[in-house]
């Protein structure tokens, strides 16, 4: 039986979700408690859920959330999407034969200690995605880029060659889970830039095309012919807004094409424009969480089910990646689309 934490919901609701869902769906899902954190005397767990094929070959994304946790956001709809497919997984015989071909990995809760105290670092003063041992190249905006000066101030990166507990967990898990499968995908769920959803692509720490440039150009064809009317998300390298130190999937990303294998590893961010949300209610403007996380309930709802399409799409072109993964021909007319559009 899985040991479930039992601290109240008025006191940490997205926790008390996802051990409901493990306690309703055990038998359709495989779960973990990767680690436990100690705050305020409270001991917090660090939950995986997974889904789907044991295969050892089988193609694996991976849905993560609440690695700021000020962001709640990212870990709801993570939530809210689950719950959406283990409902489904008691009828929906064709999302059983696609589940049956893919394998489906998730941290929804990632920084337990944050997401308590609705602090973007974890309760050491961590920023974990300034955490990782990766210098950016090139001009970054101090203290944005992430500083070791003080966790008192904000971006701040840690003691230099040190994960901080969290961070290790991440980055284990993605080696163990993702890493080694012929075909990998991430998606990291945040909140707080901009007034359009995006979804970013490596680079964070400077800004030179990554290999899979050709990998992401199709993946953003195949989902703009599929869903014209969901043109609310821009895709684009995380470096054409800002570049950072520390940058975890960066790290990810580097060790993947340092292993020498042929594997392809495509990590996304999902960073949720909240200035929108704050330019329909600007009264959320008085309050920090406000910033970076939708307040009035039918605003929060619509949010909830904006996403599902997107996940939807990602867990199924995981599942059929030979089909739309380009070709040897075809990766140099694909690179230099991206190429043209972004670089």
């Amino acid at each position: 039986m899985p040991h479930f934490s039992h601290i109240s919901p008025t006191l940490f609701l997205e926790l008390h979700q996802l051990e409901q869902l493990i306690a309703k769906y055990g038998t359709d899902l495989r779960s973990e408690v990767l680690a436990t954190i100690t705050v305020d005397g409270l001991n917090l767990p660090i939950w995986s859920i997974e889904l789907g094929s044991q295969a050892a070959d089988a193609p694996t994304i991976g849905f993560f959330g609440g690695v700021h946790g000020m962001e709640r956001i990212g870990s709801q709809i993570l939530l809210a999407w689950l719950e959406n497919l283990l409902a489904r997984c008691q009828w929906d015989e064709g999302l059983l034969h696609l589940l049956s071909k893919v394998r489906l990995v998730c941290i929804p809760l990632l920084n337990v200690g944050g997401l308590l105290k609705s602090t973007r670092s974890n309760p050491n003063g961590v920023d974990l995605m300034r955490n990782a041992p990766v210098e950016a190249q090139g001009f970054t905006a101090w203290p944005l880029g992430g500083q070791r000066l003080s966790p008192k101030l904000p971006w701040y990166r840690g003691q230099k060659n040190q994960l901080e507990i969290e961070s290790q967990v991440l980055v284990r898990y993605v080696q163990e889970k993702l890493l080694g499968q012929p075909f990998s995908l991430a998606m990291d769920c945040h909140s707080g830039f901009g007034l359009r959803d995006r979804i970013w692509f490596p680079y964070a720490s400077h800004r030179q095309a990554p290999p899979h440039l050709a990998e992401a150009v199709a993946l953003r064809e195949i989902f703009n012919t599929t869903y014209p009317n969901h043109s609310f998300y821009l895709m684009e390298p995380q470096s054409l807004n800002y570049t950072t130190h520390g940058d975890l999937w960066d790290y990810l990303y580097q060790v993947q094409l340092q292993s020498g294998n042929n594997h392809v590893f495509l990590p996304f961010t999902l960073e949720m424009g909240s200035w929108l949300w704050v330019k329909k209610n600007p009264r959320q403007l008085f309050t920090w969480f406000g910033h970076f996380n939708p307040i009035l309930p039918h605003r929060l709802t619509r949010v909830l089910r904006r996403h599902l399409t997107l996940f939807d799409f990602l867990l199924s072109a995981t599942a059929s990646y030979q089909y739309w993964l380009p070709s040897e021909e075809q990766r140099d007319e694909y690179t230099q689309l991206g190429l043209q559009r972004w670089y």
